[in-house]
């Protein structure tokens, strides 16, 4: 019997060298060889992932550096720039970073079906719309100190705040234009020229900071200009090299075909700003309802040096999240129901692993990770009770954002935003706040509700992503991009 079942094992192994074609090679390597389909679609997913982990990680340095310029100010000029930065400028980005991620739904089908000349059009779509965006989120930069005073944030830390609010402004329409070019390249495999704009844009923000801050003495105006020069420095860097003959198939000057369509691309950009920028605004409301508690100035100080701790740690998985959105876009506009499945698999799988090693380190120092941003025993103290709720934070960040990619890569956009909106707003701020004010657990309880909240939407949408049939999406994608001309 054993040699029988041999017999056909090779039998069938042979049958699928026999196949011709696309398919033939697809059923080889899912019947023969399936290491090394993980191993080719790893490949795959680190060439757009790798690079992609170093450009986020960067940028987002960019921003821990400023804060930790503003943190040798003082305590209240760094818990005045964490709410300026990452409540205020922080939602507008979450809404405009979203709306760009509708190129990595369009761009990255597109690139898949190779109908390459339709990437620069859907480019040009996307910053007429942020820029658009951007005017009308403009004057929330002016009214920044009303608004904190209204969700009841001590007068002197939203005067503060108010202040460097309105700085931050340049940074702001840096966004509408940076985001969708960095999508453009990352839809074509182009995440190194992403890097090295990063890498460069480092350099001069590392010299930046210290002659505005430390040399010319300008305070938080001058931390605060110090992002924007450095974030505009990365978009004239890849705007140069996108016009100037780095992308010759998917860029083909700018063009008025860029103005049709434009109601469907809102309305795909705009359910991909709800989606994302409710994730990102979550763990920015939990800062925001931090600063309502008694010794606010603390209990911000300590919760921000967590955040941007998860944040760094977070562009990995956020690396992941475009790799999946980029991957399985591609496989769709191809029709391969199939390799996008895997493709999200491979990913999920992956993201996890390193989301358990970043647990294990951050359980093992628990009390020296805020060195870096503070020399106050009193926050250091504050930042290691927080240590274990940051430790599951980041574990259960490394799959979420790898599931959200799944979803732009399908364009289930709208879908997702409702399920955002049910567990985040719905189950996590409500649990956070019953925890932390009723129960008289402070910034704990309120962390520890917004987990729950985070853990239901993952659960949400693992079952939808393993329960999905790959071939009709397939299908509804090249039918979409069949119509396209």
């Amino acid at each position: 019997m054993g040699h029988g079942r041999r017999q056909d094992e090779e039998a069938d192994c042979t049958a699928a060298l026999l196949l011709s074609g696309d398919t033939g090679k697809q059923e080889r390597e899912e019947r023969c060889d399936p290491w090394r389909r993980v191993w080719e679609e790893s490949k795959k997913l680190w060439e757009i992932v790798g690079p992609a982990i170093f450009t986020r990680t960067v940028t987002y340095s960019l921003n821990v550096i400023m804060q930790a310029f503003a943190g040798h100010l003082g305590d209240l000029e760094l818990a005045s720039v964490s709410f300026a930065c990452t409540v205020l400028a922080g939602f507008n980005y979450g809404l405009m970073l979203g709306m760009a991620s509708a190129l990595e739904t369009l761009c990255g089908q597109a690139y898949g079906a190779k109908k390459y000349h339709m990437m620069g059009v859907y480019m040009q779509r996307s910053w007429i719309v942020l820029l658009v965006c951007a005017v009308l989120l403009t004057p929330m930069y002016f009214f920044a100190e009303d608004v904190l005073l209204l969700t009841g944030q001590p007068p002197e830390l939203s005067a503060m705040a108010g202040q460097v609010s309105v700085w931050f402004i340049p940074l702001h329409f840096s966004l509408a234009f940076l985001f969708p070019l960095q999508r453009f390249l990352q839809c074509q495999r182009k995440n190194l020229v992403n890097a090295v704009a990063a890498a460069a844009a480092l350099c001069i923000h590392l010299f930046i900071s210290w002659l505005f801050v430390s040399k010319l003495q300008f305070g938080l105006v001058g931390v605060a200009l110090t992002l924007g020069f450095s974030w505009w420095a990365i978009t004239v860097m890849l705007f140069v090299y996108v016009t100037c003959g780095g992308c010759p198939e998917t860029w083909h000057g700018f063009t008025v075909e860029a103005f049709a369509g434009l109601g469907e691309f809102v309305k795909l950009s705009a359910a991909s700003g709800v989606m994302l920028c409710l994730e990102n605004w979550y763990y920015r409301i939990l800062i925001l309802l931090t600063g309502n508690l008694k010794n606010a100035a603390v209990a911000v100080d300590a919760l921000s040096i967590c955040m941007n701790i998860n944040g760094w740690e977070m562009m990995i998985p956020l690396a992941f999240f475009a790799g999946t959105g980029v991957r399985v876009a591609n496989e769709l506009g191809a029709g391969n129901g199939k390799g996008a499945k895997f493709a999200a698999t491979v990913s999920s799988t992956t993201s996890l692993v390193i989301g358990l090693f970043f647990w294990v380190l951050i359980m093992g120092l628990h009390d020296k990770i805020a060195l870096i941003f503070t020399t106050s025993a009193v926050v250091l103290d504050a930042v290691n009770k927080l240590s274990l709720l940051l430790a599951f934070t980041i574990l259960l960040n490394s799959i979420q954002p790898v599931l959200s990619g799944v979803a732009v890569g399908s364009g289930w956009q709208s879908t997702v935003a409702y399920i955002n909106i049910g567990c985040y707003y719905i189950i996590g701020i409500p649990m956070g706040i019953l925890l932390g004010w009723l129960f008289h657990l402070g910034v704990l309880g309120i962390w520890a509700g917004m987990i729950g909240g985070t853990a239901v939407q993952t659960l949400i949408l693992a079952v939808i992503t393993v329960r999905c049939d790959w071939e009709k999406e397939a299908m509804i994608a090249m039918d979409k991009l069949s119509q396209v001309q």
